[in-house]
């Protein structure tokens, strides 16, 4: 038997379900936010991973699954979201146009070659956002309160943004120096990647999951202190910005995050979720002033985040939140004859068109067997067809909770379902009694 890589897993039923409510959360948040949907290829040239997430990091060096294709040329499946949207910024000269910045978000799939645990897959589902074009610290605050205002609505508690500033290149420069200092005398008591990252990127070193209780990388050099004027200034603008915004934050100076691009804010945001641990991070990002630059675009600055799907789910499924997906089917047409069953795929036909959610029989089943499918599927109506009543353009409805009927003439069928079926206008985001119109808002009637 064929099964599925590892790392890897199917989604269904009610678990797929939950990632779709998700999706159109986020899809409308994007509306209200003003971002452009941008999908990128799943594999690009192995040279934008390599230049743009940079040649020391983990995912480079481990993780990516790359490949020849036919032509003989290198690629890579996609690690990550931000270099495939600046190769993409950058090969369609969007720094060109009028209307700046660019803001974008995406959401796919992703894969990285490593280890399989709770929450980390090879092949992940991820969102993110990226805006091109702004170097405004007002734009730092606006992408770092997407993910605190969709962890809200999806109802997590205690949300908590970690932050921490690396600095302009002058300020990144004299902090490096100041770790390589440091670093040097006690390299051989960490473990062999952070020796290998000591002249490479000593900031990665800070990120080393195998010392993070060291002493040595507790009292290492803290970035905040080799900070020029001008980055100070910065820093202290996005935590006026988020102050403002009502987003709850602590400093942390250890936080420098995984990739190379990064430069002045980086951020990782927290929930409360029981049964996470100590690590309750569920999404990461920052500032990226210098990638654009790197894969031959103009100087242009950048900022942007990721979340893993995954790990999202995982944290609403252990908090025991529930999502108000539509798990059931509102009309099951049962038949019993030939004459009956092509009736009943005209009718389902044309009520699915009209918008409703309708299943029939498959499998050759008696009534008996059909009524017993209706309630397996939660079916909230029965449409009972018999040929006698046809010849009379009627039909008998039943309410399969209250097991109340009513036959009805079949030209009135669509505004008898409309009268009776909730109305599907709005979807609730489940906290705090808040809604999300999908559809346009309809203005309340003057008296």
């Amino acid at each position: 038997m064929i099964t599925k890589p590892k790392g890897c897993h199917d989604i269904y039923g009610t678990e797929a379900k939950k990632w779709q409510y998700v999706n159109q959360v986020i899809e409308a948040m994007m509306e209200k936010y003003h971002y452009d949907y941008l999908r990128t290829p799943i594999f690009e040239s192995s040279e934008l991973f390599h230049r743009g997430v940079g040649e020391g990091t983990d995912i480079v060096t481990k993780e990516t699954y790359d490949f020849k294709d036919r032509g003989k040329r290198d690629m890579t499946l996609r690690p990550e979201g931000t270099a495939g949207v600046v190769r993409w910024y950058v090969e369609n000269k969007m720094y060109g146009g009028s209307c700046q910045p660019v803001k974008v978000y995406y959401h796919g799939t992703m894969y990285r070659y490593e280890r399989p645990q709770s929450g980390r897959d090879r092949e992940l589902t991820q969102f993110g956002v990226e805006v091109l074009g702004s170097d405004d610290p007002i734009v730092d605050c606006e992408v770092i309160s997407i993910p605190v205002n969709l962890f809200r609505l999806l109802g997590l508690k205690e949300i908590k943004v970690n932050i921490n500033s690396l600095g302009d290149k002058e300020s990144r420069d004299r902090y490096r120096e100041a770790l390589v200092s440091y670093f040097t005398p006690h390299i051989h008591e960490l473990c062999e990647d952070c020796r290998e990252r000591l002249h490479k990127n000593p900031l990665r070193i800070l990120d080393c999951k195998v010392d993070k209780e060291n002493d040595i990388l507790k009292n290492a050099p803290k970035t905040l202190d080799y900070l020029n004027e001008t980055s100070k200034k910065r820093f202290d603008q996005v935590l006026t910005y988020l102050g403002a915004m009502g987003i709850p934050y602590e400093i942390d100076t250890r936080l420098v995050r995984g990739l190379d691009y990064y430069n002045h804010t980086v951020f990782e945001i927290e929930a409360k979720v029981e049964g996470f641990g100590a690590q309750n991070v569920l999404c990461g990002g920052g500032r990226y002033n210098g990638l654009v630059q790197e894969l031959d675009g103009p100087e242009t600055p950048g900022m942007g985040f990721a979340l893993g799907m995954g790990r999202l789910m995982m944290a609403l499924d252990k908090e025991n939140i529930s999502l108000p997906i539509k798990d059931h089917v509102e009309l099951f047409i049962l038949y019993v004859n030939e004459e009956e069953k092509c009736y009943a795929m005209y009718l389902a036909q044309e009520l699915r068109m009209n918008g409703f959610i309708v299943e029939t029989e498959y499998q050759g089943r008696g009534l008996k067997g059909q009524f017993k499918q209706a309630d397996r599927l939660h079916a909230k109506y029965l449409l009972l067809l018999n040929s006698e009543d046809l010849k009379e353009n009627l039909v008998t409805i039943k309410n399969n909770e209250t097991k109340e009927e009513d036959k009805i003439d079949l030209d009135y069928l669509i505004y008898y379902l409309d009268e009776h079926l909730e109305s599907e206008d709005s979807f609730h985001l489940g906290h705090d009694g808040e809604e999300m119109f999908l559809e346009e808002e309809v203005e309340e009637e003057e008296e």
